[in-house]
């Protein structure tokens, strides 16, 4: 699996390091281009997002259509682009458009669908871990090498840097990424419209899950350089004393989140324990009346964030069924950059005509509704899978498989020559399945 898994993880990862890379520094350079303040820095910062929320959704129906290779090799041409020019931007308005051009690259989901397409969903769970790991590397390595870099040569190299890991990704794409496999589903259109999976309650509650996730990202990501260096007198280039230990303990804490979720079943519990912290690194941040406790409030946060990277996107590639793959984790994708985008916006509002104090409290109240609507969803732990050679079956019963209470889904693998059948443990069982197939 990792041979399949971990080639396509490094170009996400690459993609995502070209996005995290300037995130230490962004908001104070952005802060003295010209025409700018702090309203603008926050769209500047968000703008990405709104381009990713809006293409997420046809990028993933275009990948379902055209195959996954192509629609990721287009997204890392445009994601290119956008780079170049933010790196020759001298005017916040330019920043702005090249940041918007960055996210019209919208291959977030299509990776996301491609590792589901190549691996079984018993261990899909280890391979969006790997995954994880990979984007949580590229968080880490970030956060040093763009303040480093952006601290001594100045952000517009990073931008370039961000269009050179553009070009690696691509070559790794077409030379280490293998096919995934021809699936063939038995729905009809009307079951693959998008109305199926905007009306999937579990799918909507993740979709709003990743949207607050990534809201609280940016808007730490938006606060925090800027609260260390006006407040507490850090340098830019001293940014990265911060971000590393707050990353290492934040690494740490996905290899217990991923066991505890995955192979426990206690997905939901480790979210919501995710944003309990959430709002306890707000609090503290916003009433830290020293760097040392402003440091371990950002430190909090990054525990809370890297405990759902390793979840996030397996329980929502399990909610959704495999004809609606690419477009499920389209919409969820687009739910995230939305929150990216409301996340930078607010919390450039917010530090201009408020504080971070207020900040804090919004976000406490916003995390206690969370946690409720986490805990009201249904625990994808309890779908079992069966995988069935051709061979083995009689193919022409599968359209029996309609009428067995609990299956909730089949599909035909036809390049291993599989049929998958995927179940509720709690209404039917292997045996009844057989029995019809037989």
């Amino acid at each position: 699996m990792l041979k399949t898994i971990l080639p396509l993880s490094i170009i996400i990862s690459l993609r995502f390091l070209g996005l995290f890379i300037v995130l230490p520094v962004l908001s104070i350079y952005a802060l003295h281009l010209n025409g700018s303040n702090e309203f603008l820095v926050g769209i500047t910062i968000g703008g990405y997002a709104l381009t990713q929320m809006i293409l997420q959704i046809p990028f993933g129906i275009i990948s379902d259509r055209i195959g996954r290779k192509i629609t990721i090799f287009i997204g890392l041409l445009i994601f290119m682009a956008g780079s170049i020019v933010c790196g020759f931007s001298e005017h916040i308005y330019t920043l702005m458009f090249g940041r918007f051009l960055q996210g019209a690259g919208a291959i977030g989901a299509v990776g996301t669908a491609m590792i589901s397409d190549m691996v079984k969903e018993e261990v899909r769970g280890k391979a969006m871990a790997i995954m994880g790991g990979c984007i949580a590397a590229s968080f880490a390595i970030s956060m040093m090498l763009g303040s480093v870099v952006g601290g001594y040569y100045g952000v517009d190299k990073l931008f370039f840097l961000t269009a050179l890991f553009s070009i690696v990704a691509i070559i790794i794409l077409y030379t280490k990424v293998p096919n995934p496999p021809k699936i063939v589903h038995h729905y009809g259109a009307d079951e693959t419209a998008l109305r199926h999976i905007l009306k999937d309650k579990n799918l909507m509650k993740m979709n709003i899950t990743n949207m607050l996730q990534k809201g609280m990202m940016t808007l730490a990501f938006m606060v925090i350089p800027i609260i260390m260096i006006q407040t507490y007198g850090f340098e830019k280039k001293e940014l990265w004393m911060v971000y590393l230990p707050a990353m290492v303990c934040g690494v740490l804490a996905m290899g217990p989140s991923a066991i505890l979720g995955e192979k426990k079943h206690k997905a939901k519990e480790m979210l919501m324990l995710g944003v309990m912290l959430f709002a306890i690194s707000y609090l503290m941040m916003g009433y830290s009346k020293s760097a040392a406790w402003f440091i371990i409030g950002v430190v909090i946060f990054f525990i809370g964030f890297n405990m759902h990277e390793p979840l996030m996107q397996s329980m929502a590639s399990k909610y959704a069924k495999v004809h609606q793959k690419g477009a499920s984790l389209g919409v969820f994708n687009s739910f995230g950059y939305a929150g990216t985008s409301i996340g930078g916006v607010f919390g450039g509002f917010f530090l201009q005509h408020y504080g971070i104090m207020e900040i804090s409290w919004v976000i406490f109240i916003i995390s206690i509704l969370w946690i409720a609507l986490i805990a009201s969803l249904k625990n994808p732990g309890i779908n079992k899978n069966l995988y069935l050679a051709f061979t083995s079956i009689d193919l022409a019963r599968t359209t029996h498989l309609a009428h067995v209470k609990g299956v909730i889904e089949w599909y035909r693998n036809e390049s291993e020559q599989i049929l998958v059948v995927k179940y509720d443990s709690k209404e039917t069982d292997k045996e009844t399945i057989l029995a019809v197939l037989e």
